[in-house]
């Protein structure tokens, strides 16, 4: 773990980008080497991430979750028109290592659900904050998007979580 750390503040200091192709925002995103944080999206400490637009929120789960879950084979997921509630679990996510579940980072009503999972869950892998999205909430509370974090917070929450 401490190599790890060393080499993510090197090359955070060095601003040296591992991150390549994989994600269409590097202007906007901090690389730590190991998983990208993108600027301008929200996250949780359960490692799910929202985008916030208008009145729809697009949520998946970020590069540090796929990361540590492997190789994404098989996703649940909701049906559209079903609630969620902040915090409660709207489907999972398995990989060659685990199941997980995946919390909605807001209350509301799914109105879109990411079919391309089905047929390729590795989408979540290969691009998990473009085509590995997974569901699309009309939030029924906006203000819950404040309590949750920005960029640097879950950069920092990822290194403690990664340092124990």
């Amino acid at each position: 773990m401490a190599l790890k750390l060393w080499a993510s503040s090197a090359a955070n200091a060095l601003r040296i980008s591992c991150s390549g192709a994989r994600t269409p925002f590097p202007a906007f995103s901090i690389s730590r080497c190991f998983s990208s944080v993108i600027d301008g999206l929200k996250y949780t400490s359960s490692h799910e991430w929202v985008k916030h637009e208008g009145s729809v929120a697009t949520i998946g789960i970020t590069d540090h979750a796929q990361g540590h879950l492997g190789e994404v084979v098989f996703v649940e997921l909701p049906e559209s028109g079903v609630a969620v509630a902040k915090g409660g679990s709207f489907g999972a996510v398995e990989s060659v290592k685990a199941t997980s579940d995946v919390n909605s980072p807001v209350s509301g009503e799914v109105i879109e659900v990411n079919a391309k999972l089905t047929e390729t869950p590795g989408l979540i892998n290969t691009s998990p904050y473009e085509d590995g999205w997974m569901i699309k909430v009309k939030p029924s509370d906006p203000s819950e998007l404040n309590s949750l974090m920005g960029s640097k917070e879950y950069t920092k929450c990822c290194e403690e979580e990664d340092a124990h």
